[in-house]
């Protein structure tokens, strides 16, 4: 069952929410819904973390600056000596 719903929103979000609606040819309500009920539905879905998952938790440091394909190729590089 539908249920109206007030909301005060700025002039401008609304328009670009409508457009965005328009252009992805559903209606605002809908829009709406869908994504309140994907807030919602991911609070209720919580993926459980397994040990392993949890163990291996902070073992690669990306804060490091890395050149991936200069890496790549010094592999190789290696490799193939």
């Amino acid at each position: 069952m539908d249920t109206k719903l007030t909301l005060s929103l700025d002039k401008s979000v609304i328009e670009q929410a409508k457009d965005y609606a328009k252009s992805n040819k559903v209606s605002l309500s809908r829009l709406i819904e869908s994504y309140l009920s994907s807030l919602t539905n991911k609070r209720n879905n919580d993926v459980e973390i397994t040990p392993l998952v949890q163990s291996l938790s902070g073992v690669i440091d990306l804060n490091q600056k890395t050149n991936s394909k200069e890496d790549y190729t010094n592999f190789l590089m290696e490799k193939h000596k």
